[in-house]
């Protein structure tokens, strides 16, 4: 749920209003004993750079538009650390066991409240889609163009560290 479709409070059922609090705007109850305040955390969110015989594993999932790939992701599971969410999304996207190369980085993903944790993963095989995947790409890492949000920006560093200068691609 987002702070634009909080009307009530959660613990009292009183309304919500506009408080400043910490240096921002946030929703909290109208009634102070509550206490009750909106913070609107991000949801951390596991992301894979993945490879698979030197090249660099891209997917399109079903409800996003044809021509639209990005990396493989998914919400972390209770009690789950990153690097078991990201594997088993891995495992659960693509059917195959995945091994962490290396941690490319946190990345804020504003725009859906999210925190980006995002992982370089090798992986060998023929990948297997979920129902949740339209479809990969396999490209060759000079042949990437990140995009300049989320989870571009990670490709992006990653290229960056290997000695690639790649283009921006348009949102």
């Amino acid at each position: 749920m987002t702070a634009d479709s909080r009307r009530y409070c959660p613990k009292c059922r009183r309304e919500l209003i506009s408080r400043e609090l910490g240096g921002r705007s946030r929703l909290a109850c109208a009634v102070a004993e509550c206490g009750f305040v909106f913070w609107d955390n991000p949801v951390p969110v596991v992301a894979a750079i993945v490879e698979l015989e030197e090249s660099i594993v891209l997917v399109r999932n079903a409800w996003w538009p044809k021509g639209k790939f990005g990396l493989l992701a998914g919400y972390l599971e209770p009690a789950e650390t990153a690097e078991q969410g990201v594997l088993r999304e891995v495992m659960e996207e693509l059917g195959l066991q995945g091994t962490i190369a290396e941690f490319v980085g946190t990345y804020p993903n504003p725009g859906n409240n999210q925190l980006l944790l995002v992982y370089y993963v090798l992986i060998e095989g023929e990948p297997v889609l979920s129902a949740e995947l339209a479809e990969i790409r396999r490209l060759a890492p000079e042949q990437l163009r990140p995009w300049p949000c989320g989870s571009g920006v990670a490709l992006q560093d990653w290229l960056s560290k290997r000695g690639y200068t790649p283009e921006l691609s348009p949102v």
